[in-house]
């Protein structure tokens, strides 16, 4: 937990959350904050039976921490190095699912220091490539906000995208393992889906299981399994989408490491489809463990 992205706060307190849980499962956990190399050291020397990854952002989610308990033989939750390395890296997991045929929406690719010029019409979203918790992002009604937005984002990532503003509904579906649970709708409180809007107290409502047509919800949990299994996930993740007005899903992005605070949308997700916070964390567990 914790480490040291842009995301630590988010981190700790699902940290905090896992290790409360623990004690009611039967099982005994310790908190480590990889927020140093020391810490790092310290974990390379402990004795630890399964390692539960509650760090989000660049470090957790980027298969850089899986490689190093991989290589240190300690199974762990959630998805092994290639997978989350895909999916943390928003372009090459757009490229990757625009290949199989998953719906997305058009994208362009821009590197600090090089000519950047948009192609895309406004509106469009500008986030940095490896970044999560809506950190770095913007909406860019109109051409004129490009250059600002783009800035902002580099502040996080060397890499931004810029990605064709869907309208519509904003859905996300949690997996575990091949099972997809009940689809959720998020209402921001603001109107856009931003940081406070995802951890401040009342910044949005879920909606679950979203009141959609039984199709689209169909259709939204069968290209969340079909991207997971595609990109190789493990354990629990999480698929972002749209809805358009059409009722057509368009798939943004894939968490492997979901958020598991009091305002997540995974143990909404979980509790909806009978799976307490407890148990959540229990099946977690015991899908690692099953393959370490």
């Amino acid at each position: 937990m914790g480490g040291w992205s842009a995301e630590r706060e988010v981190s700790l307190s699902s940290g905090r959350a896992v290790l409360a849980a623990l004690p009611g499962l039967g099982l005994r956990g310790t908190a480590v904050d990889v927020k140093t190399p020391a810490s790092l050291r310290a974990l390379a020397k402990a004795k630890f039976d399964l390692a539960f990854i509650a760090l989000h952002g660049p470090f957790g989610e980027d298969g850089t921490i899986q490689g190093f308990l991989e290589s240190l033989g300690i199974p762990h939750t959630g998805s092994g190095v290639l997978a989350s390395a895909l999916a943390m890296h928003k372009a090459l997991c757009k490229e990757f699912l625009a290949v199989h045929d998953l719906p997305t929406p058009a994208w362009e690719v821009f590197r600090k220091g090089e000519a950047a010029v948009l192609h895309l019409a406004p509106p469009v979203v500008v986030k940095p490539c490896r970044q999560g918790s809506s950190i770095g992002i913007s909406m860019v009604p109109k051409k004129s906000g490009f250059r600002a937005a783009l800035a902002k984002a580099f502040r996080y990532d060397d890499v931004a995208l810029a990605e064709r503003c869907i309208r519509g509904r904003e859905l996300t579906v949690g997996v575990l393992g091949d099972k997809a649970l009940p689809v959720v709708e998020i209402v921001p409180k603001a109107g856009f889906y931003d940081y406070r809007s995802k951890y401040d107290e009342g910044g949005s409502r879920h909606l679950v299981p979203a009141p959609i047509p039984v199709a689209s919800a169909l259709a939204a949990q069968r290209a969340a399994v079909t991207a997971c299994r595609l990109l190789g996930c493990r354990g629990a993740a999480r698929v972002d989408m749209m809805l358009d007005r059409g009722d057509r899903v368009h798939l943004l992005e894939v968490n492997t490491v979901p958020g598991l605070t009091p305002t997540s949308l995974l143990p909404d997700a979980a509790r909806a489809a009978g799976l307490p916070f407890g148990k959540l964390v229990q099946e977690m567990i015991r899908m690692a463990g099953k393959r370490g």
